[in-house]
């Protein structure tokens, strides 16, 4: 099996990277690449800058790259468990933390740092949260997320009081040192260091994983094949207000290479060691190397009984009950000689290692987690099983003379590097947070991604297939991860079956989470649904329903009850109860059932919020006066035709506004009319109501009747209808992916893509010209052809926003306020040029 050669993005500068330097990459869960270059300057080979460079996985060529300030060659990089901020590690023992200017994605600043001065970084961790979760392959057709997905018990690395886990993070030095820095809540930095054991020795390298219990356990090793691999437990306390570390020597052991007589001397050299997952501090992976060649060893600690001398059987048999134990290391498996390995990459999916999940992953040929890869110096790439080290994929890199894909065992490739350059080989590898993707860097300092088959390339029926990129877009959505990568599996042809069962998933989840991930599933249907031209129409519907679930909760949440009774409802849920229980057609009778007086609001916070009560009014023409030409699914606004609970939300907003017409009239939504005694607003909520009543989830779905069809007709007619010119319009590269032929990027070159209209499909809604105005998504307001603001858009659905906020009220601070941080759809954000807005 062959992994897809997707992406290939290189940077040619100036001064091209020095082989011999080692690389670095890291790969957050919000799908940010974060890896490593050294450029030479040409007046002085002794002047190197030492560069991080980070990109979002959807718009590569953007890149934001950093002169880090490291004196030394970057030797760590380390994503903490949100994506958001970085470590960075170099070989003079200096420590930095990375994190988002303004929350941006391409721009970054160093806000706190540490430091070992002299004493170069061999491996570094952020200290654990306590969250951990375990994915139940035996559960994937439980309709129960909680099943799928357990919370493990799991102890943070330090706690604040209240069992709140207090931030910071763990470095070892080439000198045997363990140095610690805590994030106290005021800012302030706490730092100590102490000596893994009182022999201090060379550590060349080193790994770190978590307990259970709240320990940290570092491996480390000399780099001698023939010296032990030391295991240490470190506890990290705070006494009086100062960092305490305390350390403990625990089993090492003796690879198993030196101690047979056919292999003592053959590899000379650990050149890595890792531990299978953060998580898991019982089992460990270790690589001895030689010039030429690789084995690798699986090792794990188990606990065992010691054998008691006849003597004391005899003499006290409460021994033979209480047999004493001590921990071990065991060796589970290892690899035959094979060629010398450049990077190891570990799966982060959490995937349950229980003999009933590794059966039924088995048999079901789920592969993500199971599979831990190894880059070789021929530029191939093998993915072994994670316990059993038995091959499940490989992928044949290219070299420097010949194209992608081309096999090292072809006579005419074999030639051609005869007399050619170096071959390109991976000095870095890591895997996506669901293992669907691997990113790495070769000798050349290009930045490659690849598509890792979640069966391992087995063919599959397409219903097995489709369960398994549900279960991990469930996954996605129960933690929050990022879903870029499952996406880079899924056919245009699935769509459609993806986002009905996913659906199907979510209305079977208790009310109260359906609630925490109401938001949530609607991105995920969005980013589904570009995929495919058949569906892209649903994706501009999708938007426009988180959009509308936003604005409904910001003017609900401006409502407040005359009397402070908590056994009351609140004004947005009577509200909610009068608007579905009454059906009248007339907008003011349905306004005599409510209390008018929790309506009443102060002019200035309803005036700031006009232009997103326009867009509730222009949302709803637009959707009446479409109706008669839903003939088709690829029409944008057909989602909403049958959602009964959107078109309750509208109905409801409707009423509110009405009200607050009463009380400011300069709040109301403008709407371009041919009659002078045209009541927009009636007219709306009538045809509205209609609708809704057709669609209502209580009763059975009806089609709308000639009636209102007819009405709606006469729409145009009657007001002015919008444009779809609001609506996002996304240029990441994941609609590019879906095929099998490799695509090559370069920074700082964007990519054009293609719109996805198709003659049955409307352009206006997917593309826009060079004259059309242009809109500000999120504050529903049009900033020019040709914006002179600068500007972020979303990372993931394309919503373009002003970066900075023109607004001085504080109603209008507060809506922008919940999106400071991440868009509608929950993606990230990243500054866009003046120029391309």
């Amino acid at each position: 099996m062959e992994l897809a050669y997707v992406c290939e993005w290189e940077k040619r500068p100036k001064n091209t990277h020095c082989p011999s330097i080692p690389l670095v990459c890291a790969w957050s869960c919000r799908n940010l690449v974060a890896f490593t270059t050294d450029l030479k300057n040409d007046d002085d080979d002794k002047d190197v800058s030492h560069m991080i460079h980070i990109i979002d996985t959807d718009h590569p060529w953007d890149v934001y790259s950093i002169n880090s300030g490291h004196a030394e060659v970057i030797s760590c990089l380390e994503w903490d468990q949100s994506g958001s901020r970085l470590l960075s590690a170099d070989g003079d023992g200096q420590i930095k933390c990375w994190s988002m200017s303004d929350h941006l994605v391409n721009s970054w600043e160093s806000c706190l740092s540490s430091s070992v001065d002299g004493d170069p970084i061999v491996a570094l961790s952020w200290l654990h949260n306590g969250v951990k979760l375990a994915l139940h392959v035996e559960m994937s057709g439980s309709t129960n997320f909680s099943e799928k997905f357990s919370r493990v018990k799991f102890s943070p690395s330090l706690t604040l009081f209240g069992g709140k886990p207090m931030e910071g993070w763990l470095a070892v030095t080439v000198s045997g040192l363990v140095t610690v820095s805590l994030l106290k809540p005021g800012g302030a930095l706490l730092t100590a260091s102490e000596s893994l054991c009182r022999l201090r020795g060379r550590v060349a390298l080193a790994d770190i994983a978590f307990t259970g219990g709240g320990n940290i356990v570092v491996a480390a090793t000399d780099g001698s094949s023939s010296s032990p691999v030391q295991f240490y437990k470190v506890v990290v306390s705070v006494v009086s207000e100062k960092c305490r570390i305390d350390t403990e020597l625990l089993p090492s052991l003796f690879l198993r290479c030196t101690t047979d007589p056919l292999r003592r001397e053959k590899y000379p050299a650990v050149t890595h060691l890792k531990f299978l997952t953060r998580e898991n501090s019982e089992q460990v992976l270790l690589c001895a190397s030689n010039q030429s060649g690789s084995i690798v060893e699986c090792w794990s600690l188990r606990k065992e009984g010691l054998p008691v001398n006849n003597i004391f059987q005899h003499r006290s048999p409460v021994l033979l009950e209480k047999q004493p134990t001590i921990l071990k290391w065991r060796i589970l498996t290892t690899t035959t000689d094979m060629e010398r390995v450049s990077a190891i990459a570990l799966p982060k999916l959490p995937i349950s290692i229980s003999n009933t999940d590794l059966k039924v992953a088995s048999d079901t040929k789920f592969c993500p987690g199971l599979g831990l890869a190894l880059a070789f110096h021929d530029g191939s790439i093998q993915i072994f099983h994670r316990l059993s080290l038995q091959v499940m994929g490989v992928f044949y890199g290219s070299s420097s003379t010949s194209g992608p894909g081309q096999r090292p065992g072809d006579e005419t490739s074999i030639k051609r590097q005869r007399t050619a350059g170096p071959i390109l080989h991976f000095k870095a590898l890591q895997f996506s947070w669901t293992s669907l993707a691997l990113a790495g860097v070769d000798n050349h300092g290009k930045l490659h991604i690849l598509r890792v088959s979640p069966s391992m390339g087995q063919v599959l029926e397409m219903n097995t297939t489709l369960r398994h990129l549900l279960f991990l877009l469930e996954y996605c959505m129960v933690t929050g991860y990022d879903w870029w990568d499952v996406l880079l599996h899924v056919q245009p042809n699935m769509v459609h079956n993806l986002v009905e069962k996913l659906h199907e998933e979510y209305m079977r989840q208790n009310q109260a989470l359906q609630q925490v991930l109401a938001t949530r599933i609607v991105a995920v249907k969005a980013s589904l649904c570009k995929l495919s031209t058949a569906t892209a129409a649903r994706a501009c519907d999708f938007h426009a329903k988180l959009l509308l679930i936003a604005i409904s909760s910001t003017l609900k949440s401006l409502l407040r009850p005359l009397t402070l009774n908590p056994a009351d409802k609140s004004p947005g849920d009577r509200l909610a109860e009068i608007c579905a229980k009454n059906i009248d057609t007339d907008i003011d009778k349905v306004m005599l059932n409510l209390k008018t007086e929790e309506f009443v609001l102060d002019g200035p916070p309803l005036q700031s919020l006009q232009q997103l009560i326009q867009w509730v009014g222009d949302f709803v023409l637009y959707l009446l006066a479409n109706l008669p030409n839903q003939g088709s699914m690829v029409r944008p606004g057909f989602g909403f035709m049958r959602d009964g609970a959107s078109l309750g939300m509208l109905r409801e907003m409707l009423v509110m506004i009405r009200i607050w017409g009463l009380l400011k009239s300069g709040c109301l939504p403008t709407f371009t009319a041919t009659s002078d005694n045209q009541d927009s607003m009636q007219l709306l909520f009538r045809l509205l109501t209609k609708l809704w009543l057709c669609a209502r989830e209580d009763g059975p779905p009806q089609d709308p009747d000639e009636t209102l069809i007819d009405e709606c007709c006469l729409l145009p007619s009657q007001l002015l209808v919008p444009s779809m010119e609001w609506l996002p319009v996304n240029d990441g590269v994941i609609v590019k992916l879906q095929g099998k032929l490799p695509l090559r990027l370069q920074f700082g070159k964007t990519l054009s893509l293609p719109g996805l209209g198709s003659p049955s499909v409307p352009m206006d809604a997917f593309t826009r010209s060079p004259s059309t105005q242009k809109m500000d998504n999120l504050r529903c307001i049009h900033m020019g052809v040709c914006p002179t603001e600068e500007s972020k858009a979303c990372t993931r659905c394309g919503c373009v926003t002003m970066l900075r906020s023109p607004n001085k009220t504080s109603a209008m601070k507060q809506w922008e306020q919940r999106w400071i941080k991440n868009c509608l759809c929950g993606g990230l954000w990243r500054r866009i040029p003046t120029t391309s807005t």
